[in-house]
């Protein structure tokens, strides 16, 4: 059996280490038949182009996502491979790079207390949005690299935070990094700054939060929240049956992360007013509805809201 001679931060051609160690000569986890190792190749700039942020975080471990490009990751294969490298008596070894010359980073361990986290992202090719697995690797020898990951700040924060609204942030910035925002979404937008400029000309107080669920890889963002009168408001760049019933479920998630008795009204911002069955939809629910009007904003509760 061939001994492990490579130091941290060495480099060598992928083949011809695979050729010596065994393991697939392609694909992000090659476990080897042929030495008890599990390679794992990472190539962040080619990762975030489908939505994986791979690389050092505030926590000390290495995040790897799993492999699987279409549909739901599953444990299985690779990632089962990664998962139970220890149990099976196997050395995890975590290489930069995923072709040609690769440079061994270190041999890692997955954490014992969360091993992985989930996280969505688009399939290959922008496709659908789907779950995929991202483990949490700590390293053996080296000390751990500071975080250069665009998600670094925001997974060693609190979890709940405010952000700029004039950003323009949104959830599929850390999903789908390199996608154009659809029209729906550039409209959405536009409602937003334009309903944050009129409640700050009436002396409200607005804001919105990052949050940050336990357990899970990637940050969730609320588009407004007037803390003036706890007022938490979901837009929609359109007013179609789809955009209501996803506003529904966001303002559902995102009320939990506030604190007693917040928010106190739930709304929903929309380019024009929804057809009746979407209103009564949203009003079954207890959400209230925002719409832009030539003169302001018309609000379901006659001006309650946004102070019409």
């Amino acid at each position: 059996m061939p001994q492990w001679r490579l130091k941290p931060g060495a480099s060598i051609k992928r083949v011809a280490m695979q050729k010596e160690f065994g393991g697939s000569r392609q694909g992000g986890i090659a476990p080897s038949r042929q030495s008890p190792n599990v390679f794992v190749f990472s190539d962040p700039a080619a990762g975030e182009q489908h939505g994986y942020y791979d690389g050092w975080q505030r926590d000390g471990c290495f995040h790897y996502t799993g492999e699987g490009q279409r549909g739901d990751q599953v444990m299985k294969a690779g990632n089962a491979a990664i998962l139970n490298h220890h149990a099976e008596g196997r050395a995890l070894r975590v290489f930069m790079g995923a072709r040609g010359i690769v440079t061994y980073l270190d041999e890692f361990e997955v954490d014992d207390m969360e091993p992985f986290q989930f996280a969505d992202a688009h399939e290959t090719h922008e496709g659908p949005m789907r779950q995929v697995i991202v483990f949490r690797l700590r390293p053996k020898a080296i000390e751990p690299k500071e975080p250069i990951s665009k998600l670094a700040p925001v997974l060693s924060g609190p979890t709940k935070v405010n952000v700029p609204i004039e950003q323009q942030q949104t959830e599929k910035a850390y999903v789908e990094p390199n996608r154009e925002p659809y029209e729906a979404e550039r409209r959405e937008q536009g409602l937003v700054l334009e309903l944050e400029a009129h409640l700050r000309s009436l002396g409200h107080e607005v804001s919105r939060q990052r949050l940050l669920p336990p357990g899970e890889a990637r940050p969730i963002l609320t588009d407004l929240f007037d803390e003036t009168t706890g007022l938490l408001v979901e837009a929609k760049g359109t007013v179609e049956r789809n955009a209501i019933r996803m506003a529904i479920g966001q303002l559902a998630d995102y009320k939990r992360f506030y604190g007693e008795g917040q928010p106190k009204h739930l709304a929903v911002l929309v380019p024009s007013e929804p057809r009746k069955d979407l209103c009564e939809l949203l009003f079954s629910q207890g959400i209230d509805l925002i719409y832009p009007t030539p003169s302001g904003f018309e609000d379901s509760t006659g001006g309650a809201l946004v102070g019409n």
